[in-house]
């Protein structure tokens, strides 16, 4: 029987190990720390955060275009407000739309840059209102080989 437990007990950690998977990188401003998934191609970024029920506080979406470019967004199909906020090639904060409610229609707002933006970061809405953002507030990324996936 103790052969038995030492092997459930040895497979169900083996799996549990393989089931978390690589961790999210990272991104952080003004001191908080984000998880974060990033969107770097066209499809990704298309499809956003379109559908999700939910995100966590500390969760969010890091867009990486290849240049900076002037940028809008939009809330179609998604379920939770969102904070947009748009940095420029050196990733410093240019501006934000903050709440941005959810968009069911076939017509949405637009919500943009004020400047060629390369990075946008979407988190819960609230979220990034909260922290007092301003012009030329810095951005961390990821390491370079963790913003494109």
């Amino acid at each position: 029987m103790p052969t038995r437990l030492f092997f459930v007990l040895a497979l169900s950690l083996l799996l549990t190990g393989c089931a978390s998977g690589p961790s999210l990188p990272t991104v952080e401003l003004k001191g908080q720390r984000f998880s974060v998934e990033i969107a770097d191609d066209f499809q990704e970024q298309a499809q956003g955060m379109m559908f999700r029920r939910e995100l966590a506080r500390d969760h969010g979406m890091l867009f990486v275009y290849d240049q900076a470019q002037p940028q809008a967004f939009w809330m179609r199909n998604c379920h939770i407000p969102l904070d947009i906020l748009y940095f420029d090639a050196e990733a410093r904060f240019i501006n934000g739309h903050y709440n941005a409610p959810p968009c069911n229609a076939q017509q949405c707002p637009n919500y943009v840059s004020d400047r060629p933006a390369k990075y946008v970061l979407e988190v819960a809405g609230g979220v990034a209102k909260a922290m007092g953002l301003a012009p030329g507030d810095v951005l961390t990324l990821p390491p370079a080989d963790r913003l494109r996936d």
